[in-house]
């Protein structure tokens, strides 16, 4: 059987599992981490042999993700990362030394999980089981350091059994309220479980009641040190520059003063400082500023403010909450405030506010939004985000498949258009595979 066939085998198992990234918007009525325990236990517990940053937060773990590993990888380290959701492959969501695992390894890791399986008493979620094979593979690829990404929340998210040298959250803000709770607070309580015994804790929120919170329930976890954002951990300056932002950052171990960060977007600033202080927290020591400037200058993150095309200018962003499409419309209107007309190509899960996702966007300029339905069973019905477009002054069109939505918004532009794609990252996945003509959605 070949390589490709192989893994199609294995993944028509891994899609036979409960997967709530696309068919449901809540856990377990009584969440537990116990039967991923269970199953790390039949292996040997393979994550007690790594060490770990934890990356959680409303927005922006993505690319907080990216640039830790970045710059764990520049200071000499094997890095492995484990994110979500993928754009166009579940490939993608394990990384070591910055390479995807390949199609032979992934096939070879879900055929154990799928031994591993028959031996245990309770079925394990789709994201569960590739939080055990991510930690199973970073052992046996011996990394130094695995940079891990929360799915949702943080107390009772699956990738919570490690226990982390270094716990980040970047920010807080309302969503997935229905697993999270109704408040800042309570969302803010959540994410701070992941702070674990002896680990350092970088808190990035710009709100100081989140933050001195997140603070004071971190050390109670047993926290060694707390890192706040404006205390400890100093943005010092965030402007615009040509490919991206320019920015200084403080930590308690060291100073890096106008170091260019190849993403776009003033909100990647914050970002860049948590990682910066991430790297710095985990080796317990200030970063080299040529690794710094050779790691950040150079960075990409697929799906995050990435320019696809010009004339019309393309782009798509994962923006998929209002603090989300508000970090968006700021950065268009401070790095792409084009001459010409902005629109809009924009698909919904279900459990979002269509009128509160696009208000930003509709404050910033855009004019007309082409509705799209995302891929998933959760997408909401493309009439009613154009129902929302409406009663916000914006123009819109419904057409249901993304590929088609961006061409027609490609026809109708003019070259000195803008056209960004946006409100959920399965739209910027199918958008950007579009574009790109990239093979369709594997896994």
């Amino acid at each position: 059987m070949s390589g490709s066939h192989r893994l199609d085998g294995a993944l028509a198992w891994l899609s036979g599992h409960v997967d709530y990234e696309r068919t449901a918007p809540t856990r377990r009525d009584v969440p537990t981490l116990e039967p991923i325990h269970r199953a790390l236990h039949a292996l040997g517990d393979p994550h007690r042999d790594v060490e770990f940053v934890h990356v959680t937060g409303t927005n922006g773990k993505g690319s907080t993700t990216a640039m830790t590993a970045a710059l764990l990888e520049g200071s000499g380290r094997r890095v492995g990362t484990f994110t979500s959701p993928d754009l166009h492959a579940v490939n993608e969501r394990i990384a070591v030394a910055g390479a995807p695992i390949d199609d032979d390894e992934l096939a070879a890791l879900l055929r154990r999980l799928e031994a591993l399986e028959a031996t245990l008493d309770a079925r394990l979620t789709r994201f569960e089981l590739l939080t055990v094979g991510a930690l199973l593979h970073f052992a046996d690829e011996a990394v130094d350091v695995a940079v891990v990404e929360v799915g949702l929340g943080g107390t009772w998210d699956a990738t919570n059994v490690i226990d982390a040298r270094v716990a980040v959250v970047t920010n807080v803000a309302l969503d997935h309220t229905e697993v999270l709770g109704d408040t800042v607070e309570a969302i803010a309580r959540d994410k701070i479980g992941i702070a674990s015994t002896g680990s350092v804790c970088v808190l990035g929120d710009p709100e100081p009641s989140t933050v001195e919170l997140q603070a004071a329930l971190a050390l109670a976890h047993g926290a060694s040190a707390v890192w706040r954002n404006d205390h400890e951990v100093v943005l010092t300056a965030n402007g615009l520059a040509l490919g991206g932002r320019v920015i200084s950052v403080h930590t308690p171990l060291g100073a890096h003063e106008d170091v260019l960060v190849s993403l776009h977007g003033r909100h990647q600033g914050p970002n860049a400082m948590c990682a910066i202080a991430a790297a710095e927290a985990f080796g317990n020591v200030a970063l080299d500023d040529d690794v710094v400037t050779s790691a950040l200058g150079s960075i990409s993150v697929p799906g995050r403010m990435e320019v696809l095309s010009t004339r019309p200018l393309v782009l798509v962003d994962g923006a998929h909450n209002p603090a989300g499409t508000q970090a968006l419309a700021e950065s268009l209107a401070e790095e792409f405030d084009v001459v010409g007309t902005k629109r809009a190509v924009v698909g919904v899960l279900g459990n979002r506010d269509p009128v509160a996702l696009l208000e930003p966007l509709a404050e910033c300029g855009v004019e007309i939004v082409y509705c799209c339905r995302a891929d998933t069973p959760r997408a909401l019905d493309p009439e009613a985000i154009a129902k929302a477009a409406r009663s916000l002054g914006m123009a819109s069109s419904v057409v249901d498949d993304v590929g088609r939505a961006l061409d027609m918004a490609n026809a109708d532009a003019d070259p000195e258009d803008l056209i960004v794609v946006a409100g959920s990252f399965y739209v910027v996945g199918a958008a950007r595979a579009h574009a790109l003509g990239l093979p369709g959605h594997r896994g």
